[in-house]
Protein backbone atom coordinates (compact mmCIF):
# COMPACT_ATOMS: atom_id res chain seq x y z
CA UNK A 1 0.00 0.00 0.00
CA UNK A 2 1.49 3.44 -1.12
CA UNK A 3 1.83 5.52 2.17
CA UNK A 4 2.63 9.64 2.81
CA UNK A 5 4.78 11.07 4.38
CA UNK A 6 3.60 14.77 6.12
CA UNK A 7 6.34 17.15 7.94
CA UNK A 8 4.88 19.53 10.22
CA UNK A 9 7.03 22.25 11.33
CA UNK A 10 6.51 24.36 14.53
CA UNK A 11 8.44 27.69 14.36
CA UNK A 12 7.34 29.78 17.18
CA UNK A 13 3.83 31.98 18.90
CA UNK A 14 3.35 34.67 19.27
CA UNK A 15 0.64 36.78 20.78
CA UNK A 16 -0.80 33.97 22.54
CA UNK A 17 -2.45 34.29 25.94
CA UNK A 18 -0.67 34.05 29.35
CA UNK A 19 -2.68 31.72 31.54
CA UNK A 20 -0.28 31.54 34.37
CA UNK A 21 -1.39 33.21 37.59
CA UNK A 22 2.17 33.27 39.09
CA UNK A 23 5.09 31.99 37.60
CA UNK A 24 6.05 32.04 33.77
CA UNK A 25 4.14 29.39 31.43
CA UNK A 26 5.88 26.76 29.63
CA UNK A 27 4.04 26.40 26.37
CA UNK A 28 4.21 22.91 24.75
CA UNK A 29 2.21 21.60 21.29
CA UNK A 30 -0.10 18.90 20.73
CA UNK A 31 -0.42 18.01 17.06
CA UNK A 32 -3.20 15.84 16.15
CA UNK A 33 -3.08 14.36 12.62
CA UNK A 34 -5.79 11.92 11.99
CA UNK A 35 -5.81 9.49 14.97
CA UNK A 36 -1.94 10.34 15.32
CA UNK A 37 -0.93 12.58 18.18
CA UNK A 38 2.27 13.54 18.71
CA UNK A 39 3.93 16.42 21.41
CA UNK A 40 6.35 18.85 21.03
CA UNK A 41 8.86 19.67 23.39
CA UNK A 42 8.71 22.88 25.78
CA UNK A 43 8.89 25.81 24.48
CA UNK A 44 12.06 27.94 25.17
CA UNK A 45 12.27 31.74 24.97
CA UNK A 46 9.86 34.39 26.72
CA UNK A 47 6.47 34.09 27.11
CA UNK A 48 5.87 36.95 24.61
CA UNK A 49 6.86 34.60 21.48
CA UNK A 50 7.46 30.85 22.96
CA UNK A 51 9.77 28.82 20.02
CA UNK A 52 9.93 25.40 19.63
CA UNK A 53 11.56 25.06 16.05
CA UNK A 54 9.93 21.06 16.14
CA UNK A 55 9.31 19.09 13.48
CA UNK A 56 6.94 16.41 13.16
CA UNK A 57 6.28 13.04 10.76
CA UNK A 58 3.28 11.71 10.63
CA UNK A 59 2.99 8.73 7.89
CA UNK A 60 -0.68 8.77 6.19
CA UNK A 61 -1.95 5.32 4.76
CA UNK A 62 -4.17 5.69 1.00
CA UNK A 63 -7.25 6.22 3.31
CA UNK A 64 -5.66 8.60 5.56
CA UNK A 65 -4.52 10.55 1.96
CA UNK A 66 -7.85 10.46 0.71
CA UNK A 67 -9.50 11.50 3.77
CA UNK A 68 -7.93 13.63 6.24
CA UNK A 69 -9.00 16.95 6.11
CA UNK A 70 -7.10 19.28 8.68
CA UNK A 71 -4.14 19.18 11.38
CA UNK A 72 -4.98 20.58 14.94
CA UNK A 73 -2.22 22.00 16.78
CA UNK A 74 -3.13 22.96 20.82
CA UNK A 75 -1.00 25.21 22.71
CA UNK A 76 -0.85 23.99 26.28
CA UNK A 77 0.68 25.53 29.04
CA UNK A 78 2.67 23.31 31.56
CA UNK A 79 0.79 23.90 35.28
CA UNK A 80 2.69 22.84 37.82
CA UNK A 81 -0.55 21.04 39.77
CA UNK A 82 -2.97 20.31 36.63
CA UNK A 83 -1.81 18.53 33.45
CA UNK A 84 -1.92 21.24 31.35
CA UNK A 85 -4.20 24.47 30.95
CA UNK A 86 -5.41 25.26 27.70
CA UNK A 87 -4.03 27.99 25.86
CA UNK A 88 -5.62 28.13 22.14
CA UNK A 89 -5.37 25.82 18.89
CA UNK A 90 -5.08 26.39 15.36
CA UNK A 91 -6.77 24.30 13.51
CA UNK A 92 -5.11 23.98 10.09
CA UNK A 93 -7.17 22.39 6.67
CA UNK A 94 -4.71 20.28 4.83
CA UNK A 95 -6.44 18.44 2.15
CA UNK A 96 -5.45 20.44 -0.06
CA UNK A 97 -1.85 20.28 0.22
CA UNK A 98 -2.28 16.26 0.64
CA UNK A 99 -4.26 16.28 -3.15
CA UNK A 100 -1.71 18.67 -4.72
CA UNK A 101 1.53 16.92 -3.18
CA UNK A 102 -0.16 13.84 -4.34
CA UNK A 103 -0.19 14.93 -7.64
CA UNK A 104 3.08 16.49 -8.04
CA UNK A 105 4.92 13.28 -5.49
CA UNK A 106 5.81 16.24 -3.24
CA UNK A 107 5.05 19.78 -1.90
CA UNK A 108 6.55 21.97 0.60
CA UNK A 109 4.55 24.91 2.22
CA UNK A 110 7.08 27.51 3.84
CA UNK A 111 5.66 28.75 7.46
CA UNK A 112 2.70 30.63 7.83
CA UNK A 113 1.05 32.25 10.55
CA UNK A 114 -2.24 30.86 11.57
CA UNK A 115 -3.99 32.65 14.05
CA UNK A 116 -4.56 30.87 17.29
CA UNK A 117 -8.69 30.24 18.90
CA UNK A 118 -9.65 30.48 22.19
CA UNK A 119 -11.98 28.33 23.71
CA UNK A 120 -14.99 31.31 22.82
CA UNK A 121 -14.13 31.19 19.43
CA UNK A 122 -12.14 34.68 19.50
CA UNK A 123 -8.78 35.05 18.29
CA UNK A 124 -5.43 35.60 20.25
CA UNK A 125 -2.45 35.56 18.72
CA UNK A 126 -0.53 33.33 15.92
CA UNK A 127 1.39 30.34 15.76
CA UNK A 128 3.67 29.54 12.64
CA UNK A 129 3.92 26.14 10.96
CA UNK A 130 5.23 24.54 7.81
CA UNK A 131 4.75 22.02 6.07
CA UNK A 132 5.76 19.14 3.67
CA UNK A 133 3.94 16.70 1.91
CA UNK A 134 6.23 13.74 0.47
CA UNK A 135 3.50 11.48 -1.79
CA UNK A 136 5.56 7.98 -1.18
CA UNK A 137 7.58 6.47 2.01
CA UNK A 138 10.61 5.27 -0.25
CA UNK A 139 11.28 9.06 -2.06
CA UNK A 140 11.10 10.11 1.59
CA UNK A 141 13.53 7.88 2.86
CA UNK A 142 16.27 8.28 -0.20
CA UNK A 143 15.74 12.51 0.45
CA UNK A 144 16.70 12.17 4.04
CA UNK A 145 19.69 9.34 3.31
CA UNK A 146 21.12 12.45 0.57
CA UNK A 147 21.08 14.96 3.23
CA UNK A 148 22.66 12.37 5.38
CA UNK A 149 25.51 12.03 2.90
CA UNK A 150 25.52 16.13 2.05
CA UNK A 151 26.41 16.28 5.97
CA UNK A 152 28.99 13.96 6.28
CA UNK A 153 31.17 16.54 2.98
CA UNK A 154 31.32 19.24 5.88
CA UNK A 155 33.91 21.88 5.06
CA UNK A 156 37.58 21.06 7.13
CA UNK A 157 37.31 22.53 10.58
CA UNK A 158 41.02 23.08 11.43
CA UNK A 159 43.99 23.93 9.11
CA UNK A 160 45.64 20.51 9.80
CA UNK A 161 42.18 18.98 8.78
CA UNK A 162 42.41 20.57 5.45
CA UNK A 163 46.18 20.03 4.86
CA UNK A 164 45.41 16.28 5.35
CA UNK A 165 42.54 16.33 2.76
CA UNK A 166 44.79 18.16 0.08
CA UNK A 167 46.65 15.44 -2.39
CA UNK A 168 50.31 15.32 -1.53
CA UNK A 169 51.38 15.92 -5.25
CA UNK A 170 49.16 19.05 -5.09
CA UNK A 171 51.90 20.53 -2.13
CA UNK A 172 54.89 19.42 -4.19
CA UNK A 173 53.73 20.66 -6.84
CA UNK A 174 52.88 24.10 -5.23
CA UNK A 175 56.86 24.26 -3.20
CA UNK A 176 58.48 22.88 -5.99
CA UNK A 177 58.60 25.77 -8.64
CA UNK A 178 60.10 28.18 -6.24
CA UNK A 179 62.69 26.00 -5.01
CA UNK A 180 63.59 25.02 -8.60
CA UNK A 181 63.97 29.05 -9.73
CA UNK A 182 65.90 29.73 -6.72
CA UNK A 183 68.35 26.59 -7.75
CA UNK A 184 68.66 28.13 -11.58
CA UNK A 185 69.20 31.67 -10.18
CA UNK A 186 72.33 29.81 -7.67
CA UNK A 187 73.76 28.38 -11.00
CA UNK A 188 74.24 31.45 -13.06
Amino acid sequence: MKTGILEVLIVNAKGIRHTNLVGTPSYYVVIECGTQTQRSKVSSGKHEKPCWNEKFIFELSLFDCKNLAHVNCRIMDRELFTNGGFVGEAKIYISGIISEGNEQGYIEIKPSAYNVVLEDGTYKGQIKIGFKFIANKEKYVMEIRDQFITEKKEPCHSIYECIWRISWSKIILFFCPKKCSKDKNKRS
